[in-house]
């Protein structure tokens, strides 16, 4: 288990993202958890505001490949459109997706499977390579452990694995956390950075994973 992105390098806005209480309201939050047209394609304050292929994932693939060498079975968790599946199979991977979202697996680059973070429809150690980013912060604790340990489950006993998790600094930081839950239109559970490594200690998980900050992602508090 280590603190490592696989994502480096995938371009963000230069200018900081501003979050507050009038920016993403409850109504925001009830069109998301739809998951459907307008959380892809609709406004940005109920989604991702236009989800394309512009390329921004081939050097992203390009990573991957480099980082998990001769690994060539890769399932993505949470999966959208398949933009990052679509740019490993070019580049010689077998891919399998996962989703929740039957809009988004109609209009996926590649095959999507519909299923619960919480239960994969895949067999014990099928895959080299499982990433998970945007997924298991999305459910509530006890849903995150077991997304975490399906993720540990059809991972091979060789493979890697990379998630990405909602996190705060510490207790201390209370303007970290308001900034988080500001800003995600679907993040559940959001933890200190040291309860998130006791989460993946408790379950056993094995892989990589990348802590989502409100510096990382860089948002700018405004009233």
């Amino acid at each position: 288990m280590a603190e490592h992105n696989w994502f480096a390098g995938y371009p963000e806005p230069p200018e900081p993202r501003l979050v507050g209480p009038r920016l993403r309201t409850i109504h925001n939050r009830i069109a998301a958890s739809y998951r459907d047209r307008e959380f892809y394609v609709g406004k940005r304050s109920n989604g991702y505001g236009g989800m394309v292929n512009d390329g921004r994932w081939a050097p992203i693939a390009e990573n991957i490949i480099d980082e998990c060498g001769a690994y060539r079975t890769c399932l993505q968790v949470n999966a959208h459109k398949g933009f990052l599946l679509y740019e490993l199979m070019k580049r010689g991977m077998r891919v399998y997706g996962q989703e929740v979202s039957a809009y988004a697996a109609e209009h996926s680059l590649v095959r999507l499977d519909i299923s619960p973070f919480t239960a994969l429809p895949y067999e014990d150690k099928a895959f080299d390579i499982v990433i998970a980013a945007s997924a298991v912060y999305s459910l509530n604790l006890s849903d995150a452990i077991k997304c975490l340990r399906e993720i540990e489950r059809v991972k091979a006993p060789s493979g890697k694995s990379f998630v990405t998790l909602a996190a705060y600094e510490d207790e201390d930081d209370i303007e970290g956390l308001m900034m988080l839950r500001y800003w995600f239109s679907l993040g559940t559970t959001i933890l200190t950075k040291a309860d998130w490594i006791s989460v993946m200690e408790h379950v056993g998980y094995s892989g990589d994973y990348r802590f989502d900050t409100a510096a990382y992602l860089n948002l700018k508090l405004i009233e």
